[in-house]
């Protein structure tokens, strides 16, 4: 097997002083993706088709400022010797975490000041969010970050039968292979995403396909954020699978709550 691989360039276009890099580009896609389905599904919805985009406007900046402060937070030791560093986001550096958390509270206060329904927004924006994360962890891929430990030896043929060649070529890294953990949440994320779509056929109560989203992506990232070598760290515990579990928890109470108390009587009925 030859192992003089290169990586692919992360640089997708340089011209001077400008640089605009393959993740920025695809996370940029994937964003523009995810909207123009928000837009057309807010329209079949009855809501206004400038809604989402105006929504955008302040969720977008938002979601990139609070998973930077996120992965800050977290990585407080270096960067409180470093307080420089602390804005240098192009150098990398953000949680998607943060960027959720970040969302849910600008489109909470976004739908109180339009007097909508912030879970009529939510359940909207749920299929287009995840296929979001579906394409943005290509973004990773041309990093090579989002990766988890060693491919053992004895199993490296058995990845090379199983997975493109670019993947595992991209996936060598200082000499080793590396498990392409940023793929299984891709695919993981691009399989909730048909699932919510043919959920849209269900007649379900409002909130339910939102809180659908947090549990499916949820159960995917605790498994997959104990195979990566990147985590966020509180003490000993990964971050990322300690919001995964009390995400999956949170949404469980909040579902059942909203039935009791008769919140989410309110259906969708197909047109």
């Amino acid at each position: 097997m030859d192992r003089n691989i290169q990586p692919l360039d992360p640089t997708f276009l340089e011209i001077g002083a400008l640089r605009i890099q393959w993740y920025g580009l695809i996370i940029g896609l994937g964003t523009m993706l995810a909207l123009y389905l928000a837009i057309k599904e807010s329209e079949r919805r009855g809501m206004h088709k400038d809604t989402f985009m105006d929504l955008m406007l302040f969720a977008v900046p938002i979601a990139i400022i609070s998973a930077r402060i996120y992965y800050v937070i977290f990585k407080w030791d270096y960067y409180s010797q470093n307080p420089s560093k602390i804005i240098a986001i192009w150098e990398g550096g953000i949680a998607i975490h943060g960027a959720l958390i970040g969302s849910v509270i600008t489109a909470i206060v976004f739908a109180r000041a339009k007097g909508l329904s912030f879970w009529k927004i939510a359940d909207i924006a749920a299929p287009s969010i995840i296929l979001g994360q579906a394409i943005g962890r290509w973004g990773n891929f041309m990093n090579q970050e989002a990766h988890g430990g060693p491919i053992a030896e004895a199993h490296i043929q058995t990845y090379y039968n199983l997975l493109p060649d670019f993947i595992m070529d991209q996936m060598f890294i200082k000499g080793v292979y590396y498990h392409p953990t940023f793929l299984y949440e891709s695919v993981w994320s691009f399989v909730g995403f048909v699932l919510l779509l043919l959920l849209r056929k269900v007649n379900l109560r409002r909130g339910e396909m939102f809180l659908s989203y947090v549990i499916w992506y949820s159960i995917g990232r605790l498994f997959v954020e104990g195979l990566r070598t990147d985590s966020l760290m509180l003490g000993d515990i990964r971050v990322a699978q300690l919001i995964s579990v009390v995400s999956i928890v949170g949404a469980l109470i909040v579902l059942v709550y909203r039935r009791k108390k008769g919140l989410s009587n309110e259906r969708y009925l197909e047109k």
